[in-house]
């Protein structure tokens, strides 16, 4: 069990990362969604010990590791959202030094990183410097050694980052495996990243936990909420102003609008079944855009 309890970050100047979250993460799978700027990795980073709380607490199996962070480190795989290489060194020369940094043995280090170097398909550029990598190439690294040493807790920032679509799917797919009997927290802006494999996600805005659910609590909050209407391409910009536009599609006969809104926006809208990105919308948006239209009336 990992647990971020009240937890607060305060930067130098002022500047407000993180406001009073709590969250209590067992094993499975949980998605940290939130939009760019939103505190998401400044939570993953004091989850990960890397960074001390402001104020609060951060327990692993009641153990407090802002004082004791060993406790949580010696079984933590942590891939942060900047993830930095030595560009001299070969792939299989990064994990190799990596392994033994976290206290692998070389016989069982040489076994796992056979392993972790095909299973991010990197066998074959495994001895090239990883100054010749490319960036998605880099997160596959990135992403084997957060796998290094078989971790009981991962914690991956913007892991999908730089991948390609079939990359992006085969990382997701491994991460819902581990989940099972391990403690698997997955920070990400995409909604793509966490709807098909996280039941349990996490929605997070201006450094405040917003709404936490499994993805079916989290559409029925939008259930009879979401539209589709067809406007003429001139109309489009008023439909933005008057209700929340989830996205627009260019099509023959005008622009397609998705939005959401209580009652039909328009004549001729029809009422669609919501997706996780409806959801996501109306929880990071909805409130502020619901006020910032009162005070427009």
């Amino acid at each position: 069990m990992l647990e971020l309890v009240e937890v607060s970050k305060v930067y130098r100047g002022g500047k407000r990362a993180v406001e009073g979250v709590t969250l209590r993460l067992g094993a499975g799978l949980v998605g940290l969604l939130g939009p760019n700027g939103a505190g998401k990795s400044s939570l993953m980073r004091i989850a990960a010990t890397v960074t001390r709380p402001t104020g609060g607490r951060v327990l692993f199996d009641g153990t407090d590791v802002v004082a004791d962070p060993g406790a949580l480190r010696r079984v933590l795989g942590y891939l942060p959202q900047d993830f930095g290489v030595y560009p001299n060194l070969t792939a299989r020369e990064f994990l190799s030094y990596l392994a033994a940094v976290k206290g692998l043995s070389a016989r069982s280090a040489r076994a796992r990183i056979g392993e972790l170097l095909e299973l991010v398909n990197l066998t074959e550029a495994a001895k090239r410097p990883l100054g010749a990598y490319s960036g998605g190439m880099l997160r596959r690294v990135g992403i084997a050694q957060a796998l290094l040493g078989d971790p009981r807790v991962i914690i991956v920032d913007e892991p999908t980052a730089g991948l390609d679509p079939q990359e992006r799917v085969r990382f997701r797919n491994l991460l819902s495996d581990l989940a099972a009997d391990r403690v698997v927290l997955l920070s990400t802006h995409i909604v793509s990243d966490v709807e098909s494999v996280a039941g349990d996600i996490a929605i997070v805005a201006r450094g405040r936990l917003l709404r936490r659910g499994t993805p079916d609590e989290l559409l029925a909050s939008v259930a009879g909420q979401v539209w589709e209407v067809t406007v003429p391409p001139a109309e489009a910009g008023a439909m933005r102003a008057r209700h929340l536009v989830g996205r627009t599609v260019r099509t023959a006969a005008g622009v397609r609008v998705r939005l959401l809104s209580p009652g039909p926006p328009a004549p001729g809208a029809e009422r669609v079944a919501p997706d996780l990105e409806d959801a996501y919308l109306a929880v990071v948006t909805g409130q502020d855009t619901a006020e910032a239209l009162g005070k427009g009336r």
